[in-house]
């Protein structure tokens, strides 16, 4: 294991430099998430949370409970709850019992997977707008350093838990 430094011994500039950092990870991903539930309200007079709904239940060929659907979104059961009522007045989801009858599970109807198609083609051409100025060098470059930051990140949790 990584011997860390200690607080004391980590330079105003090392923390500063660490702090600009997550900023700018932060402005970006603000301003990117901005313009995406921008678009979808103006060409779709949709959300990206439903989006997001749509995008979970596509990968998941079986539907998802509302559990499952939850925690692949991260956010509560109750926030879940009325994304999935939302899209089911829309005929884009339906919900039918589950196994156990104390939950439910979410499966996309055939109107909502053409829906989904055509709100994922947007956003995959938002999205290569976005980054159209980053060659594909840099955008790998740029991949494999935020995979290290995801692993530093999770080394720190690993550590936290063994204290």
């Amino acid at each position: 294991m990584p011997v860390m430094a200690n607080q004391s011994e980590i330079s105003d500039d090392d923390a500063r430099a660490d702090l600009r950092l997550w900023l700018r990870l932060l402005t970006c991903s603000t301003v990117v998430e901005k313009r995406l539930r921008r678009r979808f309200i103006e060409q779709f007079g949709s959300t990206l949370p439903r989006f997001d709904v749509l995008a979970a239940l596509d990968r998941a060929s079986n539907g998802l409970s509302m559990g499952e659907l939850s925690r692949a979104l991260l956010v509560s059961n109750g926030n879940v709850t009325s994304l999935v009522r939302q899209l089911e007045q829309q005929g884009l989801v339906v919900s039918r019992p589950a196994s156990d009858r104390r939950s439910s599970i979410v499966s996309m109807t055939d109107e909502g997977s053409e829906r989904f198609a055509e709100l994922a083609s947007a956003h995959g051409e938002w999205i290569r707008g976005m980054f159209s100025h980053i060659s594909a060098d840099e955008e790998r470059q740029l991949f494999d350093l935020l995979g290290v930051l995801r692993r530093s990140i999770a080394a720190e949790d690993r550590e936290e838990g063994a204290e």
